[in-house]
């Protein structure tokens, strides 16, 4: 998973492309013009690992709500601006970490240099955001359509529009909601550009199929060294779309830290309500600081065995069942309305001894 062949962009002191970690974007679904609001819910996203987000910008009263927000942003603020030009300079203008603009309506030549003169006086990145949504027309009719083509080619002119101002500080995206057409595009992209590539698939859906959506997605980009930060875009609390990210990151093995929870899918030999018990490890683990493992076994027997890699775990039995670590039963005939606080002491003092 080489991914070191994009070029390097900071953004608002966060590296993006040329090797660097994969970032973890949401984007605020606040009103703008409510920089409080704005605010909290940002460091909320931060508290759950959000590395960099957006903030609509649909109007000049929003614009005029960035100088407060950016005063108290807790990570790097990227404004999204879509057809008005003017929005994109008054956001760099607020000291915004990027701008991300779209080249189905933003305007004419003239109006995306004006945009990167400001931008490279300031030191800030550009993300040009290609989506099948706002194609030009012209590379409508020429494709017959959106598609991966079509997104790459209108991503190539904006780059060259960028380029031709010696503007070079330049972020990509070229997003589908449809899965295969969106990977068929990055496929695309990194062929052919050097700029680092934001990833995701575009309205994937709410929390249960768009995370399906991005994970197939994103992940499969990401297995092949392609993306160097991304979104899951879910109709749902932006904390939910963080979560999803960081665990995609750590299911491709590119985000270590943070418990990594495991359970087994139940089968006729489970004794206990191991789907409710596993729902409520996996909650209580969720936002413990710590680099682990954590298991959920519905089985005494295979159990241990099965997630012997685990450092901490449970094994179902009748109406009880025993605690492990790193595969070594060190507790056995706990009640089944103790485990869960049975394996939860074990993790917080990381007792391994022998015990009943």
């Amino acid at each position: 998973m080489k991914r070191d062949g994009t070029r390097r962009i900071n953004v608002g002191g966060v590296a993006v492309g040329g090797g660097a970690p994969v970032t973890v974007q949401s984007m605020c679904n606040t009103d703008t013009c409510n920089a409080a609001e704005t605010v909290a819910q940002m460091r909320r996203l931060r508290a759950a690992g959000c590395d960099i987000i957006r903030v609509a910008v649909p109007d000049a009263a929003a614009a005029e709500a960035l100088p407060a927000i950016m005063a108290q942003a807790p990570m790097p603020v990227v404004a999204d601006i879509h057809f008005d030009y003017r929005l994109a300079l008054a956001a760099a203008e607020a000291g915004v970490s990027a701008v991300r603009i779209n080249p189905g309506n933003i305007g004419a030549p003239d109006r995306v240099a004006a945009v990167a003169r400001v931008c490279k006086d300031r030191g800030i990145p550009i993300r040009i955001g290609v989506n099948t949504g706002s194609l030009e027309k012209k590379l409508l009719a020429k494709y017959g359509g959106p598609t991966a083509e079509a997104l790459v080619e209108s991503a190539a002119g904006e780059i060259e529009a960028l380029r031709a101002v010696g503007f070079e500080d330049i972020a990509l995206s070229v997003k589908a909601s449809d899965v295969e057409l969106a990977v068929a595009a990055y496929r695309l992209a990194a062929e052919r550009f050097d700029c680092p590539l934001h990833v995701g698939v575009t309205e994937a859906g709410t929390s249960y199929g768009g995370l399906v959506n991005s994970a197939v997605g994103i992940g499969a980009l990401l297995m092949e060294g392609i993306g160097d930060t991304i979104r899951v875009s879910l109709t749902a609390d932006p904390a939910e779309e963080v979560r999803a990210g960081l665990a995609i990151l750590r299911a491709c093995g590119l985000r270590r830290g943070g418990v990594r929870f495991v359970s087994c899918p139940t089968c006729g030999r489970t004794r206990i309500d191991l789907i409710g018990l596993a729902r409520q490890v996996e909650e209580r683990v969720s936002g413990l600081d710590r680099d682990i493992t954590v298991a959920v076994m519905g089985c005494e027997v295979n159990g241990p065995g099965e997630a012997r890699e685990a450092d901490f775990g449970i094994a179902g039995g009748k109406g009880f069942g025993s605690l492990f670590v790193k595969g070594r039963v060190v507790r056995t005939k706990v009640p089944e309305d103790r485990l869960l606080d049975g394996l939860m002491e074990l993790i917080e003092t990381g007792r391994t001894e022998q015990g009943t």
